[in-house]
């Protein structure tokens, strides 16, 4: 033992255990309503019916509003490890695993320890939280990613010529993990800092862009093709719709899955510094300190552009969630590396980042001894959980939850309103029923004075009708 830790560094070891805590929420932990449950459904399906052209919201109903790279991802998963929690999010952990191993050359070239980059990535809440969440934002960051590094590489070191093909690799995934988006978080960056330090030459020269360009368009438009061809419309809904009156007008109502989320203006800047305490306030510190010698500096103003520009296009949105600043929480790990022998208080600075995860366990563990974790935890699982010792036909009210969707594995239906409700009574021998407490309230329907209240979790209960 004594000789396997000397070989091990620290850093190495707190790495790997914030990644086996990290799995094993992703395996004890049911999938969240509404998104993460929503992507994990529109994968069960995909697996179930061996469609991997058209993601499916619903058995039949085409899900437009995300390409399918995740869900091809998560798909896969499934059909290896089974319709579990852990087969649908393992895809997730496994790209943050290699955005890990990516970036870990830079310490390298700092002569420090290669696991602190990652140790730094596995403390930012944003990028802990999504080792393992079924989400499109885990495979764009990472699209992101590749592109940024790439890019950097293909520019620094003429020879390597994987660089070269990695940066348009990484643009055709991107293509398939959320759409032209792709773009608009890397372009802008990468052009301001080529036009600053008169780099054009550099980058017309070390790029085959011919082969590149044909690369990219491989591996991108065939789906979309194919997509177009088998559900005409999606094109224009994803592209015109998603892109640009879903960021810009927050009264949009082509959303065909939802509803916008309206914020103030600015709010990505909230989420940016809460969701990347504490590593964003050295950043911060280290700029101010730095801002007369920062221009001259081409890694880590290339690393700052990159880090500002993703916050920057999306304050003038109102339609975004805290996810969008996936792609940023990258360069905040490189940047922290790069400044790593400036911090007088290293230890200070490593026990102040480990809050976060160790709240996280805390939490984790007081769950298991509460009784009521089910009850306050926002996923149908264990509701559906009651209903298979029964073996009967399940029924939602009006609406139902991802999540319910996808442990029935797809048998839950839907009761429209109280004249179906009494069709199922007359026609169905016994059923469950599961509606939320809301619609309950609002609902008060006599109807269910002949149900009998099986269990219930803070947003919905589940009732059989027994004859």
């Amino acid at each position: 033992m004594t000789i396997l830790s000397k070989k091990i560094s620290p850093f190495a070891l707190l790495v790997i255990a914030l990644l086996l805590f990290r799995a094993v929420l992703n395996f004890a932990i049911p999938l969240m309503d509404k998104t993460e449950a929503r992507y994990a459904e529109i994968a069960r399906i995909m697996a179930e019916t061996n469609d991997f052209t058209t993601p499916q919201i619903d058995y039949g109903v085409p899900f437009w509003a995300k390409p399918p790279l995740s869900t091809w991802f998560s798909a896969l998963s499934i059909k290896v490890f089974g319709e579990n929690e852990f087969a649908v999010r393992f895809p997730y952990l496994l790209l943050n695993i290699l955005v890990l191993l990516l970036i870990g050359r830079y310490a390298k070239e700092k002569k420090l320890d290669f696991f602190l980059p990652a140790f730094v990535l596995l403390t930012i809440p944003e990028f802990l939280i999504h080792t393992g969440v079924v989400s499109t934002d885990t495979a764009l960051a990472f699209c992101v990613t590749l592109v940024m590094i790439s890019f950097w590489e293909a520019v620094k070191t003429k020879d390597n010529h994987l660089w070269k093909y990695l940066f348009f690799i990484g643009l055709g995934l991107g293509m398939l993990a959320k759409g032209p988006i792709i773009f608009i978080l890397t372009a802008p960056p990468i052009f301001v800092w080529m036009v600053f330090f008169k780099e054009y030459k550099s980058v017309w020269k070390n790029f085959n862009w011919l082969l590149g360009i044909l690369l990219f368009a491989l591996i991108a438009f065939p789906w979309y093709y194919l997509a177009e061809q088998k559900t005409p419309g999606f094109i224009d809904y994803f592209i015109v719709g998603e892109h640009f009156k879903r960021f810009f007008d927050a009264s949009w109502q082509g959303d065909k899955y939802g509803f916008p989320k309206s914020q103030p203006l600015g709010m990505i800047w909230v989420f940016l510094i809460a969701f990347a305490l504490p590593w964003i306030l050295f950043v911060i510190q280290k700029i101010w300190q730095k801002k007369r010698t920062l221009l001259k500096d081409k890694w880590a103003l290339f690393l700052l552009l990159w880090l500002l520009w993703t916050p920057g296009f999306f304050t003038i949105s109102k339609s975004l969630i805290h996810p969008y600043i996936m792609p940023v929480m990258v360069p905040i790990a490189l940047l922290i590396t790069y400044w790593w022998n400036e911090f007088k208080h290293e230890k200070r600075l490593i026990y102040i980042s480990l809050i976060f995860p160790i709240v996280a366990l805390i939490l984790f563990l007081g769950m298991q001894f509460t009784s009521k974790k089910d009850y306050f935890i926002n996923s149908d699982k264990y509701l559906i959980e009651t209903t298979a010792a029964k073996n009967l036909p399940v029924f939602c009210w009006e609406v139902k939850s991802y999540s319910s969707q996808f442990y029935s594995k797809g048998t839950v239906l839907i009761i429209k309103d109280e004249l179906d409700l009494q069709h199922k009574i007359k026609s169905e021998n016994s059923f469950l029923l599961i509606i939320s407490k809301k619609r309950l309230k609002k609902k008060n329907s006599a109807l269910l004075n002949s149900f009998k209240k099986l269990d219930e979790n803070y947003k919905n209960s589940i009732y059989l009708y027994e004859k």
